[in-house]
């Protein structure tokens, strides 16, 4: 799997094994990969593990983020490129893509959802959230702010992720936003109020 060494001294945890989807690396622990360094940031950069390769993206970093000494805000990463957060060096050590597929027989089965009266669930991580999204993996539930979410760069097509196995997440029934009105929709309303206008003048004219 892909991974990245951190090669400045006196920093625990020094090998980062990229799961696949978004790595947030910061110094908050609140991070997927917790760097306590005072020139990084509490929410640096990003690395997304995709099957296309792995890219980098700062997230509005204090002291940036640097490839091969130069600074970006996004980047494709490759093997054997060097990686600064703030003063902190990183090497590439692979960029490979693996999917493990899991063990099922030894999975623990999550809990079932909690339904409320009027059909809607519960998110198991904020009770005070209706579900709005499932992964088409592991069938996980999720709420808005669980769901992982990806920018295609060069597209308007948003991946929505899932939080546990990083795969697809779609929404579930009742969620979807409602779809905008086609141009030949919206002229056709437009000609049958004016038509229905004319009517009501002419009623009013007799």
């Amino acid at each position: 799997m892909a991974r990245l060494l951190i090669k400045t001294d006196g920093i625990e945890n020094r090998l980062i094994e990229l799961k696949l989807g978004v790595n947030r690396i910061g110094r908050s622990p609140d991070t997927d990969f917790t760097i306590t360094h005072p020139t990084v940031s509490s929410l640096h950069c990003e690395v997304v593990l995709m099957e296309e390769g792995v890219t980098i993206r700062d997230l509005e970093s204090t002291n940036g983020t640097f490839v091969d000494g130069r600074p970006v805000r996004e980047a494709r990463l490759s093997a054997g490129q060097i990686v600064r957060l703030g003063d902190v060096e990183l090497s590439v050590e692979s960029t490979e893509f693996r999917v493990a597929i899991p063990k099922f027989v030894d999975m623990e089965l999550p809990a079932p959802p909690v339904v409320m009266a009027d059909g809607s669930l519960v998110c198991p991580r904020h009770p005070h959230a209706r579900v709005t999204h499932r992964c088409i993996h592991c069938h996980e539930v999720m709420c808005e702010p669980c769901v992982h979410r990806i920018h295609r760069k060069g597209s308007r097509t948003i991946l929505f992720l899932c939080p546990i196995c990083s795969h697809a997440a779609e929404p579930i029934g009742g969620v979807q936003k409602p779809r905008k009105k086609s141009l030949l929709a919206r002229v056709g309303e437009t000609v049958k109020m004016k038509f229905t206008h004319a009517i009501h003048l002419d009623d009013d004219a007799r």
